[in-house]
């Protein structure tokens, strides 16, 4: 197997890429190259699977709507909150499907466009190396932390509201950048930015 040099990728199976920091090969388990890349069938990913979850949140508000306003739930003394309670998840439950709307809205209008070879911004998709693995993930308007799976390759969105979507912007391929965790640091390589 032959060595790759920074920015460099084979198509297919997996890759194997140089670590400018620590100059240690790493196995890569994915097959994402600049030739297939399609940030427009992970965009439309992360839209379906938006959809469901706006469905499941529907399902849950009418569910904790009819919760809330049944017969049942009336109080039979002061004590008695389970009327109160049913519209308080009701309530939840409405701010989880405006968020979702919104994120749909964001996703919708979000312009697809290559950023190889430009500053990380809104609507990047970014390989960062961390402790000798690489891992995907897309600086997204919305919905941070949802996960799809493209061509056996986990995404992970995050926002730029995130502090590694933060410490993210505005860093190119090659660049290191840090994140504090749980009060430890955690120091990430930008492997290729798409």
């Amino acid at each position: 197997m032959r060595s790759l040099h920074k920015g460099e990728w084979l198509a297919g199976a997996t890759n194997v890429v140089l670590s400018v920091r620590t100059g240690a090969m790493l196995d890569v388990p994915y097959r994402l190259s600049r030739a297939r890349m399609n940030k427009t069938h992970l965009q439309m990913l992360i839209i379906e699977k938006l959809q469901a979850d706006l469905a499941i949140a529907q399902d849950a508000l009418k569910a904790s709507h009819e919760a809330a306003t049944h017969a049942e739930s009336k109080a039979e003394n002061k004590y008695d909150t389970r009327g109160l309670e049913a519209a308080y998840l009701a309530d939840g439950q409405r701010r989880r499907v405006h968020e979702i709307e919104s994120a749909l809205i964001s996703y919708r209008n979000l312009p697809v466009r290559s950023q190889a070879d430009e500053p990380i911004k809104l609507g990047a998709l970014v390989v960062l190396e961390l402790a000798g693995e690489c891992r995907w993930v897309f600086l997204g308007p919305d919905a941070a932390g949802l996960r799809v799976t493209i061509e056996e390759a986990q995404v992970l969105v995050i926002s730029p509201r995130s502090p590694l979507g933060q410490a993210l912007l505005g860093r190119c391929d090659g660049d290191e950048v840090e994140v504090l965790v749980d009060s430890r640091r955690q120091h990430y390589e930008v492997i290729a930015v798409y």
